[in-house]
């Protein structure tokens, strides 16, 4: 039996105050897992919030956008807080990550995004320079979208209490009559697509903060989809489902979807397009590619005799090129993911219980 550590300093930790992204479930306080958009997320959502909320968010979901009904027509309405760190990073910023996080958000309904809203909340003591690179930054990314910017909020707090800049928007989209795309359309037989290789956007953070070098420089892949969207939509397509797999990466995306449908999802692990340099960088650090955020893909749910047009409509758009099936809706084990192994078997493809690794998007 191993001796146990002798007293002094150092020895004597107190494992409760521990903190990790994926924490032991029962902590009574808030840990960074709660917002890596796992299994804890969930939960926080749905035994926290929406009991306070009452009455109040009676038949909502809080997920990653609305549909409201109005008199003349249907809007989609996302919110979205930006707080990755660093601000800067191979292929983007936390200013062109909020109008495209947001847009896209809109985009997976099906909708057609209008206006957006930009609240900055700024630590004292940051650059003027610095955020004026945010804000340029979005504001060209709001350009690229063909999106106005109509209103917005700034608040400072106190040198410490904040980290530089951290960005809230909301953006309103308008939904085309017959439009009908959200998670619980998914279908046993439906051809699930993913628009181009996964896992870029988390390794492009990971690649430039201090002491994870990956010996080649990974560039964002932090896009607007509207565009591509409304191309697979004006196919005429049954689309069932979008998502853009961002927190959480495909697996989490994966799961939410199998678990509001109630159907099985089984993807080829050999059709999963993962490049080289994500593999390499999760192979160092010990990660799954699926569980890495993506800031520009999209996942489709599509009924199989649309599934070849609605590729074709994706690989003639800029955003699309590399689209691929990955996987189809089964009957088998439904609200549960799992993966074809190359050897012939399948795994389990878990909701992550919080994050791996923290502040991407």
């Amino acid at each position: 039996m191993a001796e146990p550590l002798p007293a002094g300093p150092g020895n004597d930790l107190d494992f409760n105050a521990w903190v990790c992204p994926a924490p032991l479930r029962d902590s009574p306080a808030i840990v960074m897992g709660h917002g890596g958009g796992g299994a804890l997320s969930g939960e926080l959502v749905e035994h926290l919030f929406l009991p306070a909320y009452g009455d109040a968010a009676a038949d909502a979901q809080l997920g990653d956008s609305a549909i409201v009904e109005v008199a003349g027509g249907r809007l989609a309405f996302s919110t979205d807080s930006y707080v990755v760190k660093p601000l800067f990073f191979p292929g983007g910023s936390i200013g062109d990550l909020a109008v495209n996080g947001t847009v896209n958000d809109i985009a997976m309904a099906g909708a057609t995004p209008l206006v957006l809203s930009t609240a900055f909340i700024i630590e004292e003591g940051t650059q003027l320079a610095e955020l004026g690179r945010v804000a340029e930054a979005l504001g060209a990314a709001a350009r690229k979208a063909g999106i106005k910017l109509v209103t917005g909020d700034t608040k400072v707090v106190d040198n410490g209490n904040g980290d530089g800049v951290f960005v809230n928007t909301a953006g309103i989209g308008v939904l085309a009559d017959g439009v009908d795309i959200r998670p619980e359309r998914a279908s046993v037989g439906d051809v699930i697509i993913v628009s181009g290789d996964i896992g870029v956007h988390g390794v492009a953070v990971m690649s430039c903060r201090e002491g994870l070098e990956f010996g080649t420089t990974v560039r964002s892949d932090s896009a607007p989809l509207h565009g591509l969207v409304a191309d697979m939509i004006a196919t005429g397509a049954d689309i069932h489902v979008l998502r853009d797999p961002t927190r959480g990466g495909v697996a989490a995306s994966l799961n939410e979807i199998a678990k509001a449908a109630k159907v099985g999802v089984a993807v080829v692990e050999r059709d999963l397009p993962i490049p080289q340099t994500v593999r390499d960088a999760c192979g160092l650090l010990g990660l799954d590619p699926l569980y890495v955020a993506n800031e520009g893909k999209l996942l489709a749910f599509v009924s199989s005799d649309d599934a070849d047009r609605v590729l074709a409509a994706m690989h003639a758009h800029e955003y699309g090129r590399d689209a691929r099936v990955i996987g189809r809706c089964i009957d088998e084990h439904p609200g549960m993911v799992v993966a074809r192994t190359g050897l012939g078997g399948t795994r389990v493809v878990d909701l992550p219980l919080g994050e791996q690794l923290p502040r991407i998007c």
